[in-house]
Formats: structure tokens, C-alpha cells, sequence
């Protein structure tokens, strides 16, 4: 479709993907990552009104997780990241697994996913 984005990241051990897809005037975005790749999180993300009234845009989300997933992090910040620069409803789902991975490689995760969204 027109409008779709495929993000690809190699990390220093392992792949990063996101996908974009359009869906009439919404997104989905679909992570994966990891010899694993797993649905671990959903996050709706929903633009609206700031509640300050001053005309800006704010995001109400909601998260379902599976029990015992850390994808949350990931997963909200592309959904809302996405609902805000694209000012429509956004889900994103989807999860990175790795065997034995290091606070230094969830970083190096955290920081490609934050590129990814700078770049949508």
C-alpha cells in the first residue's frame, strides 16, 4: 500500500524490524526482533486534545501485555510516536526476544527503536 514504511536495524547481535502499514486513515506497526520473535505487547495509541486546552495534541493509550513480556516500552513508544506525527489512531504489537541479553543490548534495542521513530 501506499504510504507503508519498513524500518530495518542490525544490531551489534542481533535484527530490528518495524513495519508500518496505513489502514484508511489509521497505522499499524508491527515490531520484531530477536532469535524470537513474538507478539508480547499491544498499545492502541488514540490522538485527542491536550487536556491543558491549549490546542495541542495529546495521546490516550491502551496497553495489553502478556504476562511476563517487557515489550511494552517498545511497543508504546511507536504507537504513540506514530499517533502523534501521523495525528491518527495507532496500534502497534509485536516483540524482540533474546536469549541472555545484556542492560547494554536492551539499550542498544531502546535507542534503534527511538531512531525508528524519529524517522517516521
Amino acid at each position: 500500500m501506499a504510504g507503508d514504511m519498513i524500518f530495518e536495524r542490525e544490531l551489534s547481535f542481533s535484527r530490528l524490524t518495524v513495519r508500518l502499514e496505513r489502514l484508511g486513515g489509521d497505522w499499524a506497526v508491527l515490531l520484531s526482533g530477536g532469535h524470537s520473535p513474538h507478539i508480547g505487547c499491544t498499545v492502541l495509541a488514540v490522538p485527542r486534545p491536550s487536556l491543558t486546552g491549549d490546542g495541542s495534541l495529546s495521546v490516550t493509550s491502551s496497553v495489553l501485555n502478556v504476562t511476563g513480556h517487557k515489550d511494552e516500552r517498545l511497543c508504546r513508544f511507536l504507537a504513540e510516536t506514530v499517533c502523534r506525527k501521523k495525528n491518527a489512531v495507532t496500534v502497534c504489537c509485536g516483540g524482540f526476544h533474546e536469549d541472555g541479553i545484556t542492560e547494554a543490548q536492551i539499550r542498544e534495542v531502546i535507542m534503534a527503536v527511538e531512531e525508528i521513530g524519529g524517522s517516521v
